[in-house]
């Protein structure tokens, strides 16, 4: 039906716009809907909870769910058409195909989520070929992903314009994400330190310092000293390769993740020398 839908739109010459979701909607995915009307005159949105993403240990069967709520929201945001397949329309019995990109997902979240960006970008791929969007809108929190999808849509092909909207933050800075639910308010303490890093790598390079290992030397510290961190990664890349950077003398992006209690959080910062 979705597939039709598309082909109907298409036909009187509509713009496609797709919003690609796995529910759990908060301000941050409903940026990203404001910035799809800005491109097009046909708003979809999808959600599912991807499977094929998920690690044996991480939080697949957890992950947070509220479809009342989700449809209520898009229809307040003008959304035109909302696609909420289950596993089996997406995979069936018996699938067996993969997009897997060979350098990417390398780095960053990928060391310690092996299987992630393969699962990312086949349940894309598959999204784009039966909504059939002229743009799609991803967010810049997970800017690795977003990295990894324009890589694709330009290795496959694809003729689909990828937007990156801006990191939605709370009031208190934190990066909005589904898995903020999963903190108490003592963890949300110890969440802010993220962002607190960023900003202090940000004073950093603003002070004249130029060499990365320094910075992410005062981000461990400051992270460290907050209660319940585990830090997995913090980064200093290049912004299109995501290969390691030591010498900063260019724009970079600073990544990191930390899990805090059942919470694996993520954030990242564009630094300019």
């Amino acid at each position: 039906m979705m597939r039709a839908r598309s082909d109907r739109m298409r036909r009187q010459y509509k713009t496609i716009v797709l919003i690609p979701t796995m529910g759990f909607l908060h301000e941050g995915h409903l940026s990203l809907i404001k910035e799809g009307h800005k491109h097009g005159d046909d708003m979809a949105v999808s959600i599912f909870v991807n499977p094929t993403q998920f690690g044996p240990e991480e939080d697949l069967e957890s992950y947070p769910k509220n479809l009342e709520r989700d449809l209520e929201l898009l229809q307040e945001e003008g959304v035109d058409a909302v696609f909420t397949p289950d596993a089996k329309e997406i995979y069936g019995n018996k699938f067996q195909t993969y997009v897997t990109l060979e350098k990417l997902p390398n780095y960053l979240c990928g060391l310690s989520r092996p299987i992630h960006f393969r699962g990312v970008a086949t349940v894309v791929a598959k999204l784009f070929n039966t909504v059939k969007p002229h743009v799609a809108v991803f967010g810049r929190k997970d800017y690795q992903q977003l990295v990894v999808i324009r890589q694709m849509v330009r290795d496959l092909d694809f003729g689909i314009e990828i937007i990156g909207a801006p990191t939605v933050r709370e009031p208190d800075c934190l990066a909005m994400s589904s898995r903020n639910k999963y903190l108490t308010s003592e963890q949300r303490i110890s969440a802010l330190s993220l962002y607190k890093s960023l900003q202090k790598a940000k004073e950093l390079i603003k002070s004249g310092v130029q060499d990365a290992a320094t910075i992410i030397d005062w981000a461990t510290e400051l992270i460290q000293s907050y209660p319940e961190t585990d830090i997995d990664y913090i980064a200093i890349c290049d912004t299109e390769t995501l290969v390691d950077i030591q010498i900063i003398d260019r724009p970079v992006q600073m990544a990191l993740a930390v899990r805090i209690g059942k919470a694996r959080l993520i954030d990242n910062m564009l630094l300019n020398p």
